[in-house]
Order: structure tokens, then sequence, then C-alpha cells
């Protein structure tokens, strides 16, 4: 009898277990936008030029205007990550996907952009950025109606897939690419850099509703483009002041960076 009451007792404890309801899962926080800042750091980009653009995005972050602009949508939150990029497989995630939803989270960001200072990765490979960067939002813990992908960069890509091919894709996925082309032309940036880096990025990289390109002559108007570039993707507004939109035909060369690593290969001989 004693051997049966614990049979049945075991019995009733294992029909509870499976009537009862599993735990819930992880749900995905809703928020106004997700940004992706991919920021170059290929070999062509100098010491100093790495600083200026790991302060110039800290900086901008915890500015009036952008903490402004992530309180001003529906939510009052959003969703960033900073991801540093080289060539194909070269990314480096600084700040992994969190959550942004007033001043204090801004400058908690910020600090861990400029908390220390990386040296640079090999090659240029935007293709490379676009796609890790599209594989980023799966599985990030949030969800929003828009989803943007910010490249900066020094030049045009030159290893990995050519650049249209995952720019297209991006796209036809949903999301806005924008582009921060960096035309200061200092270090290695001399040699394979191109004099139309701005059309390049808005024949070859950006695409999507709304996207946009804002060309850096010099470095110290790198601060306010940040600033503005920030300030329009997290408020979803269309801009003011006119800015290099997306080409339904490309005219630049999408393939000059390819061309160009080409002809350096054969002049130096390299394997």
């Amino acid at each position: 009898m004693r051997w049966f009451g614990l049979q049945r007792l075991g019995s009733l404890v294992l029909c509870a277990l499976l009537i009862a309801p599993l735990p819930a899962a992880a749900t995905e926080v809703e928020v106004d936008v997700q940004l992706f800042l991919a920021v170059d750091v290929s070999r062509s980009m100098s010491p100093r030029e790495l600083e200026i653009q790991r302060r110039g995005y800290a900086e901008a972050l915890v500015s009036e205007p952008v903490v402004k602009a992530i309180r001003s949508g529906l939510l009052g939150r959003v969703a960033l990550t900073y991801v540093e990029w080289a060539g194909p497989f070269s990314q480096r995630v600084i700040v992994p996907w969190t959550m942004v939803e007033n001043q204090r989270d801004a400058q908690a960001f910020a600090a861990k952009i400029s908390t220390n200072f990386n040296p640079a990765m090999r090659r240029t490979s935007i293709s490379g950025a676009v796609q890790y960067a599209t594989g980023s939002f799966t599985g990030n813990g949030f969800i929003s109606n828009r989803r943007v992908i910010d490249v900066s960069g020094d030049g045009p890509n030159n290893q990995g897939r050519p650049v249209l091919v995952a720019r297209d894709e991006a796209i036809e996925a949903g999301f806005i690419i924008n582009g921060l082309p960096l035309m200061t032309r200092e270090g290695l940036g001399a040699s394979f850099g191109i004099d139309n880096l701005d059309a390049y990025y808005r024949d070859c990289v950006i695409g999507g509703p709304g996207a946009f390109v804002i060309p850096v002559y010099t470095w110290d108007q790198f601060p306010a483009a940040v600033r503005r570039k920030l300030v329009l993707e997290l408020a979803g507004r269309a801009p003011a002041l006119p800015l290099h939109r997306a080409s339904a035909k490309p005219k630049a060369d999408c393939l000059v960076g390819e061309k160009m690593w080409q002809m350096f290969r054969d002049r130096s001989f390299m394997p």
C-alpha cells in the first residue's frame, strides 16, 4: 500500500509538471529606432583620426540636440550599438546593443566609446560591415519600425563582396543605410582614398527611405557632422537643409576600390 501511495503521488507530480505553463519567452523591447553605428578603423586611418572619431561620437551622443532627438520619439527610447570595422571579417564591438532613453544612458554609452582606443585593422570592406550589421539586428532584444545602419569611412570598398550586392540585400530586407564619408585625406587615406568619395557613398553605399550622406572634408567639421547625422537618424525627421540623397542609377564606379587595390598589388608584386 505504501509503494502504491508513493507511485500515485509521483504520477500526480508528473502530471502537474506537464500541465504547468512554460516560462514566458523573453519579449523584445520596442524602441523608436535601432541604430547600428559602423565606424571605419581600417589601416588608412591615422591614430589621430581614430581618436577624433571616438571622441566625436562620444561628445555628440551626450549633446543636448542628440538627447532631445532621442526623447522626441513616440516612445522616447532608442537602441544603439557602436562597432568598428575594417576587412570582411574584421568587426569589433565596442558597445553592444543598448537602450538609451535619457542623458544618463547617453553618458554611459559615450563613456564606453571613449574608454579605450584600439589600433587600426587591415583593409576596407564596407560590404562586410553592412552584412555584419544586418545580422546583428537579429536577436538583439529590440524591435522597431526603423532599422538604420550608419556607415562612416575614408575610402571605397576594396575587399569582400561588391558593395552594391550587400547594399541591395540590406535595402530589400528593410534596412536604411546612411553614410558619413571622411574626405580628410590624412595618413594612408591620401593613397587609398578617392576624390569623389561622397558621390561613391551616394551611389554605391546608402539606400532605403530617406537615406542620406553627410560628407566631412576637414576634421574640424566632424563633431558637427556627427551631431547632425545622429539627430536626423534618431528623430526620423526630414532634414532642413539639402543632403546628398541616394541615387537610383549609380554614376560613380562602385568597383573603384577593388581596382585600386589590384593596381597596388600588381605594382608591389604582392602575393
